[in-house]
């Protein structure tokens, strides 16, 4: 039976290559994502139509849009890479090489429990050289974006603390935090799923987004209920919300540091994470 590392101390692969297709969450568009194993530390991409141009992902590739987060390859931007960056990283690999062919990810169900699947088939093993080095904080980060704050100050452990706080009766208040470590992610973070307002529906898809979401990849909040319950957890909104900003910190590693973030928003993960890179600079 297949079981996830201990901990983010190993270097780790995967032992097969994962092919996966899927819709788009924002361009509606069939797009299909290769992983493949490597022994260069970190994540790496490449496009299919020139996959012989790998790009290693870090801060400076992201170009932020409304609701994800897009990398921009030499050009060729690529949208919606959370979910999947939080499955590698909160899994545990190190040393990825991804294939992207379209211009997205596939959303598959709107959470990183397919990705996780696909890396349980695949399975693990070690790297033959050293994962790159995890940020360790010497002195608290604090960064704010009107009311949404997000700060981490030094630990031994990645513990992760996210509040929300949502004008609508089915979401209200909520408060989640974790220790994290791969089997955590995988059972307490990786399932949740991305979320959404009913009464935001046409404005999102007349500024050209969602194009490709519906019921089957996203939880749809009519304001005191939930259009397509059950929910996986009574708290899925913020257990997704550190989903994301799981996703959003593998473009620098996940630190050891106690991190808060209250209305977090991946502009807000950025900037934070960008304020990690200066760390291991």
């Amino acid at each position: 039976m297949f079981t996830f590392p201990e901990n983010y101390e190993q270097g780790w692969t995967l032992r097969n290559e994962i092919i996966k297709e899927g819709i788009g969450l924002h361009t509606g568009l069939q797009c299909r994502v290769i992983i493949k194993p490597t022994e260069l530390p970190g994540y790496h991409f490449s496009i299919s139509e020139d996959s012989n141009e790998v790009i290693t992902l870090d801060i400076s590739k992201v170009r932020n849009t409304p609701l994800c987060t897009t990398i921009d390859l030499n050009g060729k931007q690529i949208a919606t890479v959370e979910h999947l960056l939080a499955a590698l990283i909160g899994s545990g690999l190190t040393h990825v090489h991804l294939e992207i062919k379209g211009r997205e990810i596939p959303l598959l169900d709107g959470s990183s429990i397919g990705w996780i699947e696909e890396i349980e088939k695949s399975g693990m093993i070690n790297a033959t050289t050293s994962p790159k080095p995890r940020p360790e904080l010497k002195s608290p980060i604090f960064i704010n974006k009107g009311e949404s704050v997000i700060f981490g100050i030094p630990a031994k452990k990645l513990k992760l603390i996210g509040l929300i706080d949502f004008p609508y009766k089915a979401i209200g208040q909520q408060m989640y935090s974790i220790e994290l470590s791969p089997d955590n992610f995988v059972k307490e973070i990786a399932p949740a799923r991305t979320f959404g307002f009913l009464d935001q529906l046409e404005e999102l898809k007349k500024a050209g987004l969602i194009k490709g979401g519906a019921l089957e990849n996203a939880l749809v909040c009519d304001g005191d209920s939930w259009v397509n319950p059950p929910l996986r957890f009574s708290n899925e909104p913020v257990r997704h919300k550190l989903l994301d900003l799981i996703g959003d910190l593998a473009l620098v590693g996940l630190p050891r540091a106690q991190i808060f973030v209250y209305k977090g928003s991946h502009s807000l993960h950025a900037e934070f994470a960008a304020s990690l890179q200066k760390v291991l600079t």
